[in-house]
């Protein structure tokens, strides 16, 4: 970096990728999430009541998922899973070619227009099919544009599709005549040719909406306009893309949650400071999708939590999830939410989860306690790979990380060229050595899940199948006794709460497949065992 510093700070509202990759360790990592902002604001009401509470203007988020009728879902069905696929649905090509190839500027329309047509109809109530269901079932369902409770935070939203020409067909089709109640709002394609490129696409937003209060504009967007900007006025966000990876679902997510206030409303009082948006909305309509990125994000959100289900139900207590099925609108716990998003994943995706580098920790904290107990020093000896290493490996990365930050805080901006040379190749030196550690241990641990399956004992935890039920077996697949697994597990190299998480996902995962087939695996089983600890299945 061109930047000359002692220390850098890196910010980033959506860190999970660089956390997964151990770019950085746990002593360099500090937290400030939605779920610590949503909490202080409940703290701070319960203690002082009587007071300005400055969390106040934060809104709570809701997210509501709603299940697609069949005959839509059948014309964008995707995968082993049959999940609704967002891209395919909202597909576009320009009117003047059949072909999906698109032109520059030219004018597009839906490849399956007439359900586009008929999905702009449901969410606005207005779908006969679903209109008859309703009265059958006696329950209006809360659809975004047609309840009441919603429609005053839909008066700014933004739209959120998979592609340049998505957007511009769906501004075509929202301004056709049949279509007279979305013309009271002003649609701004925000990815049209000729909208500038990052703040520069902000201005037509702006003017669009002017105060907020007498207009109603729909946003449309590829991804311009979801990272690094606040438009307070924006009270809701439709998914209408698929997006796997949590951070960018997230990052977009909390356009809508920046706060929304006026200042001294009625000229009289400059303390006084009215909210206009006290809770936001995420509307998305591929659920198992959604229901994903909640549990990872609630997940990742608490990487000390042992629980997984404890995890996810921190969040969803401050961002509700409401689930449309077709007939019901319902709101669903933490543990609904994992049983949904971890059946409709894959085998391959769990076990990925026992390669992530936030298993195992290799801070300088942690390496000196291996280096303090020659016990330690001689049970990592005996892991595959670390004897090529050797037993020095450990001190280097210490020594070296130390001198180079301590001749950076001593020497400052008085560092010579040929001092930041040294340094860099010093540095680079000991993050390579630290990088190699990481990687024997990995390795290490990605054996362990094969002792989920080496027993019947499912409500033991795997850390008693490895030491009473199978030490032998442990220390032939693993090379490690269970006395030195267990003076390393003391020490903290491997990070038993990522671990539970790893083992509950399988755990849910093969109930879920099992019981689909109608087999109950233990019947009357109440208990999961995890890594270490053991949980309720209810």
């Amino acid at each position: 970096m061109p930047i000359k510093a002692r220390s850098y700070l890196y910010l980033s509202g959506t860190p999970f990728k660089v956390l997964k990759d151990g770019r950085f360790i746990e002593e360099q990592i500090f937290n400030w999430t939605y779920t610590d902002e949503q909490r202080a604001k409940a703290a701070f009401a319960a203690q002082h009541p009587s007071s300005p509470n400055p969390y106040a203007a934060l809104p709570e988020m809701r997210l509501l998922t709603y299940q697609m009728p069949d005959e839509l879902i059948a014309i964008a069905g995707e995968g082993e899973f049959d999940e609704f696929d967002l891209n395919a649905f909202f597909e576009a090509r320009p009117v003047s070619s059949r072909s999906a190839r698109s032109t520059p500027g030219g004018e597009f329309e839906f490849v399956h227009k007439g359900d586009v047509q008929k999905w702009l109809d449901i969410i606005r109530g207005s779908y006969l099919p679903t209109q008859i269901d309703a009265m059958k079932t006696g329950t209006r369902p809360p659809f975004p544009y047609s309840d009441v409770r919603l429609l005053p935070y839909l008066q700014h939203s933004i739209w959120m599709l998979p592609r340049t020409a998505s957007c511009a067909a769906m501004a075509s089709l929202l301004a056709e005549p049949q279509n007279a109640f979305w013309h009271d709002y002003t649609v701004v394609n925000v990815s049209a040719p000729g909208i500038g490129v990052g703040l520069d696409a902000l201005p037509p937003v702006r003017e669009a909406i002017g105060n907020g209060h007498d207009t109603k504009t729909i946003t449309l967007t590829v991804g311009k306009l979801t990272t690094g900007v606040t438009v307070p006025a924006w009270s809701s966000i439709l998914m209408l893309r698929n997006l796997q990876a949590p951070e960018t679902y997230f990052q977009a997510a909390f356009r809508v949650q920046s706060p929304w206030t006026i200042r001294n409303p009625e000229g009289d009082d400059p303390s006084r400071e009215e909210i206009l948006k006290p809770v936001c909305f995420v509307f998305d309509f591929a659920p198992t999708r959604a229901l994903r990125q909640i549990s990872e994000y609630g997940v990742g959100l608490a990487p000390k939590e042992r629980n997984p289900e404890k995890a996810v139900e921190d969040l969803v207590g401050f961002l509700p999830v409401l689930a449309y099925d077709g007939s019901h609108m319902t709101q669903i716990d933490a543990g609904q939410i994992l049983d949904i998003a971890m059946a409709g994943t894959s085998a391959t995706l769990l076990a990925r989860k026992w390669e992530s580098a936030i298993l195992v920790n290799v801070d300088n904290t942690t390496l000196k306690k291996i280096m303090a107990s020659e016990a330690a020093m001689a049970a990592v000896m005996n892991i595959e790979g670390f004897r090529a290493l050797g037993s020095s490996v450990f001190e280097t990365v210490v020594n070296k990380s130390e001198a180079v930050s301590k001749t950076k805080k001593e020497k400052g901006d008085e560092l010579t060229p040929a001092d930041k040379k040294q340094l860099t190749a010093e540095e680079k030196e000991y993050k390579s050595k630290r990088k190699q550690i990481q990687e024997k241990l990995i390795k290490f641990a990605t054996r362990i899940p094969a002792f989920m399956y080496l027993t019947d004992y499912r409500e033991n935890t795997l850390y008693d199948v490895i030491t009473k039920i199978e030490p032998d077996l442990f220390k032939a697949v693993t090379g490690l006794t269970v006395a030195d697994f267990d003076l390393l597990v003391s020490l903290g190299v491997f990070n038993a709460g990522h671990m539970n998480q790893a083992v509950f996902a399988f755990r849910r995962y093969e109930d879920a497949s099992l019981s689909y087939t109608g087999i109950e695996s233990h019947q009357g089983l109440r208990r999961y065992g995890l890594y270490d600890t053991v949980v309720a299945v209810e």
